[in-house]
């Protein structure tokens, strides 16, 4: 199966993000998937009163819901899941794992939904069909054969809210802390930046604040193909002539004009919404130095006003009463030079000082961000300098003013809200021991890449997989796939196939999940679930469309008969009564978070759903010094651990990205619309004149090598050249095929998420495949 379509080719994208291109998107994939007569009736539903929560991004749904509540992205995942394509045990009777894994991720997973539990047999090296009681017997002997703390709980963040607490609570009472998520690859450096910059781990902004807003400000995210329904609050922002400066390095469309598919009036006319004001390509890994810019910017405008006796531009009153840290803030921005902060960040000093113009002009700013900013060496850092400018002007605490990480998977913040994580210090242990009788052990578990070093090394024995395809989406992933198969035992839950299904450890076991747009019922009677989104809104839900197959079973239930088979009668927790009535779990979930989560049954299901209690929106701030933290930049190189200056030249900063046509390691097809390119994910972006300099041409197809710890071979490829708008010494390639050129160690300080968005990486000529060449990108494209 290969990874290349056979009418691969390269068109620069003119159009606005939506309109007909997404119109006629949709449509492809319905029918591709023949959903033509099942998804209609559900997209009517989709993040609707009594409807479902859409599988894909976590982006906040309204409570005044448009007709259609929906987007591309979010139609292309109602419809990979509603699909009529069934993977079942015929399947898996025509094709061993070793064959299967020749298949590319996108063939894995069109194939269809997985229809019965199933257990790896060696010797024909196929999957076959089991029970669910055996699965759950059989399981629960072997976790009570190992140490609990060589055994492995990951989330993914699909999951409910009730499953999320019940799969936390399940770990626990086995005796283990080491409960990885997705987060930790992708937003844990908002946690813990937030958490001791502000005192809280998550954002401050709700959909209510787009209306009130006096300036956006967007770093390092892409909500044309990431979060499309947020292009709704931003046009609605530029109508109401709000400025929107954004800072990225690539141009994305869904930042630059949008045009609204569900609008008839703009889908017939020429005219687009222009939505970005000041874009700015900030070079990979110099969002420190542009922010740092900006605030040094502020600064001197400040200084120039008390000079000449104008009003304060920076906040001074509310800096005294709620901030620590400003004047070592100050000091050390003064340090930098404007040439440094030019090199740095790649932007002229006119760029960042029109920036913080509009800023000082701005009443109630809101910052966006995304893992542009995360997922770099640096990348607490980067959220604590986002963080800063906003207390530079008091923008916390107001309408229309705070800060806003978009996340990930549908409900990866809210699984964290509910005790999905390694860090016993983050759990009420008195709790949970006072109602369950579960002693929470007092070891700090392991997080992802903790997970990925304790399987290199042997320390890890069992995984159990809650969703998600966990090695396609690690770093280093060639290495991890080696060590896979010691695993004494290997348990996934799923929807469809995927690659880490196909890599099997001595025990392996495959067990079809109901996805959250599928009816769930419990002896009968329907069950509802609920989820809490980017901007920590709780919402009820229920499925809509019937089950892909009679042996599917919902998350909850699956969790039930894994903790009754591992622990029988050795639990307090109602397993057997929980998985007969969610409403149980939701009781207990605001028994052992009644802050957030009192009268759960009844709020969740009020108009727009509830808010998490947010402390910073009352100006309160529960960090260890009762206010604000200025936290100072300590550098500005994004890899000064890695490449010391002067970098080499042949040295690329290489950022890895998603296409249009894809959702996490999910690939829906080939075709990346926004950036151009048709029928092939076998590109690496570069800018021009990088070709000419180092020798390449557009076209040229080349292997990616990380430039670092020579030793370890990391290579990607082959992958065609394309020319691109990004910054010199920069360039792009997708993930995940890009993952394996990111070292493990290559992650940000303290939360350890990996820094896939600034690899150090240097090209090297290859020699492509006959079938490669023959379905290549025509020269003729590449002189565009």
């Amino acid at each position: 199966m290969s990874l290349i379509h056979p009418q691969a080719h390269y068109t620069p994208y003119r159009s606005a993000a939506g309109g007909w291109g997404s119109a006629r998107s949709v449509m492809a994939i319905l029918w591709r998937e023949q959903a033509l007569a099942t998804a209609p009736r559900a997209l009517l539903k989709q993040n609707k009163p009594k409807g479902f929560a859409c599988v894909s991004c976590a982006w906040a749904k309204p409570g005044d819901p448009h007709g259609l509540e929906i987007c591309e992205n979010g139609v292309k995942a109602t419809a990979w899941e509603l699909t009529r394509h069934r993977t079942g045990p015929a399947f898996f009777e025509a094709h061993t794992l070793t064959e299967l894994r020749t298949w590319s991720d996108h063939a894995l997973e069109q194939h269809g939904r997985l229809t019965h539990p199933l257990r790896y047999d060696a010797a024909s090296d196929r999957y076959q069909v089991t029970t669910w009681e055996h699965a759950y017997r059989e399981i629960g002997a072997q976790l009570r054969l190992l140490d609990p703390q060589q055994v492995v709980f990951y989330a993914s963040g699909r999951a409910s809210l009730e499953a999320s607490f019940m799969y936390q609570l399940f770990a626990r009472a086995y005796g283990t802390n080491n409960l990885p998520d997705s987060s930790n690859m992708c937003h844990e450096s908002t946690s813990v930046g937030l958490q001791e910059s502000i005192g809280v781990p998550v954002g401050t902004v709700t959909l209510a604040d787009f209306e009130h807003t006096d300036c956006i400000f967007f770093f390092g995210q892409n909500v044309g193909s990431n979060a499309p329904r947020m292009l709704h609050p931003l046009q609605a922002a530029r109508k109401r002539q709000i400025p929107i400066i954004i800072f990225n390095p690539l141009r994305e469309r869904g930042l630059e004009r949008f045009v609204n598919p569900q609008s008839p009036r703009e889908m017939i006319g020429p005219e687009s919404t222009v939505i970005s004001t000041q874009y700015h390509q900030v070079k990979i890994g110099g969002d420190l130095a542009a922010v740092t810019g900006i605030i040094k910017a502020l600064l001197a405008m400040e200084r120039e006003a008390l000079a000449s006796g104008r009003v304060s531009v920076l906040d001074h009153a509310f800096i005294r009463e709620h901030t620590q840290g400003f004047d070592s803030l100050c000091q050390e921005v003064d340090g930098y030079s404007w040439e440094t902060l030019e090199r740095r960040s790649g932007l002229g000093r006119a760029a960042l000082e029109a920036a913080a113009t509009v800023y000082a002009r701005s009443e109630k700013v809101m910052v966006v961000y995304g893992m542009g900013m995360t997922q770099h060496r640096h990348g607490v850092e980067n959220v604590q300098m986002l963080v800063n400018l906003l207390l530079l002007r008091g923008n916390f605490g107001k309408p229309g003013a705070g800060i806003c990480p978009v996340r990930g998977h549908s409900n990866v913040q809210g699984q964290r809200t509910v005790g999905i994580t390694e860090d016993p210090a983050k759990v009420p242990a008195d709790t949970l021991r006072a109602l369950f009788g579960i002693e929470v052990p007092p070891n700090k578990g392991l997080a992802t890449v903790d997970t990925c070093e304790a399987i290199l090394d042997g320390r890890v024995k069992g995984f159990i997989g809650l969703g998600g395809n966990f090695l396609r989406a690690i770093p280093d992933s060639p290495r991890l796939e080696r060590a896979w198969s010691d695993l004494a035992l290997d348990v996934q839950v799923a929807t469809k196939l995927n690659r880490t299904h196909l890599v099997p450890g001595a025990s392996t076991w495959l067990l079809p999940c109901l996805g959250h747009i599928e009816i769930d019922r419990q002896d009968g009677v329907v069950q509802a679930y609920s989820t809490e989104d980017s901007t920590g809104c709780v919402r009820g839900w229920l499925g809509t469309n019937e089950p892909a197959g009679e042996q599917l079973r919902s998350e909850v239930a699956i969790i039930a008969g894994l903790a009754s088979g591992t622990l029988g009668d050795n639990s307090r927790v109602p397993w057997s009564a929980w998985r007969q009535d969610y409403a149980l779990i939701r009781s207990a979930i605001g028994q052992v978070y009644p802050e957030i989560f009192h009268d759960m049954e009844s709020r969740m299901w009020q108009t727009g759903g509830f808010h998490r209690p947010v402390a910073v929106n009352q100006r309160q701030w529960p960090t260890e010094s009762g206010k604000a933290q200025f936290v100072a930049p300590r550098r500005l190189n994004p890899d000064d651990d890695v490449l010391h200056e002067p970098i080499p030249r042949d040295v690329l900063q290489l950022m890895t990205l998603r296409s249009n046509d894809q959702f996490n390691t999910t690939v829906y097809g080939y075709d990346d619309r926004f950036r151009g390119v048709h029928g092939t994910r076998s590109v690496v972006f570069l800018n021009r004149s990088d070709l000419v300099r180092l020798g390449f041409a557009a076209g040229d197809w080349v292997t990616l090598r990380t430039a670092v710890e020579p030793e370890v071979v990391r290579e990607a490829g082959p992958l065609q050249i394309i020319g691109y708008d990004i910054p010199e010494g920069c360039a792009a390639a997708y993930y995940p095929e890009c993952n394996p050129l990111v070292p493990l160690w290559h992650h940000a300080e303290r939360s350890k998420v990996p820094a896939a968005k600034s690899v150090p990486v240097t090209l090297h000529r290859a020699q492509p495949s006959a079938a490669q060449l023959a379905r290549a990108v025509p020269a003729r494209d590449q002189v565009r």
